[in-house]
């Protein structure tokens, strides 16, 4: 018999917490608390109105978050951690998380969406590479690794300097 997902895209409240954690443990076990970008996440707060789930039938099986961060002079918000269950892999959840997410970073004023992350997937996305070493991130990043989705004209030259969390 043919299984019917039912999949829904939803904002991120306070009752997905527990879920979203055993979903990027799965997908990133405990070496994720030691990455760069987690330490930018660790100054403060994700930003919930455009951080996103999926739900199939009632269950979450995927998740974004996005952080407001300050890259050198650009306000932006940082994509991540995104992950999906590994039973739900494949079925383009991950990618249309980041749309939803990048749409949303875009209505909400925000010049760019930043992320450190594998640029063959993320460049199908819409991401481009960041010049090489222009971010200092806040612990040590491979620099072919850092992405961005311009959402304004002027964002790769203003992309120089330390990137941290940002408040709104």
């Amino acid at each position: 018999m043919l299984q019917k997902h039912e999949l829904v895209y939803l904002t991120e409240d306070a009752s997905h917490d527990a879920a979203i954690e055993l979903i990027n443990e799965e997908a990133f076990g405990p070496g994720r608390f030691t990455r760069a970008a987690q330490r930018i996440r660790e100054q403060g707060p994700h930003d919930r109105s455009i951080s996103y789930i999926c739900a199939d039938d009632g269950e979450t099986i995927g998740s974004v978050r996005m952080t407001p961060v300050l890259a050198g002079s650009v306000k932006g918000h940082m994509l991540g951690p995104l992950a999906v269950r590994p039973s739900h892999k494949s079925k383009g959840i991950g990618r249309e998380l980041v749309r939803i997410a990048i749409e949303a970073a875009r209505r909400k004023g925000s010049e760019a969406v930043i992320l450190v992350g594998d640029p063959p997937y993320y460049m199908q996305l819409g991401f481009e590479k960041v010049a090489y070493g222009a971010l200092e991130f806040p612990g040590p990043v491979d620099p072919g690794r850092v992405l961005v989705v311009p959402l304004v004209d002027d964002v790769h030259p203003r992309l120089k300097g330390v990137i941290g969390w940002r408040k709104g």
